[in-house]
């Protein structure tokens, strides 16, 4: 998933996301140049988030 989508899918805005991606602990890998997340990746991480 891109940047784009990860926030569509938080529905946060892209620059939430950018900003706060390794302090949220967010599970992005850069790829070149872009970020990219696995879906199931972000699921898991979604599930963590809830207490």
């Amino acid at each position: 998933m891109s940047l784009d989508e990860v926030a569509r899918h938080l529905a946060k805005p892209k620059s939430w996301v950018y900003g706060n991606w390794r302090s949220q602990g967010i599970p992005f890998r850069k790829v070149g140049s872009a970020l990219r997340c696995r879906p199931g990746d972000l699921d898991k991480w979604i599930d963590r988030q809830m207490p």
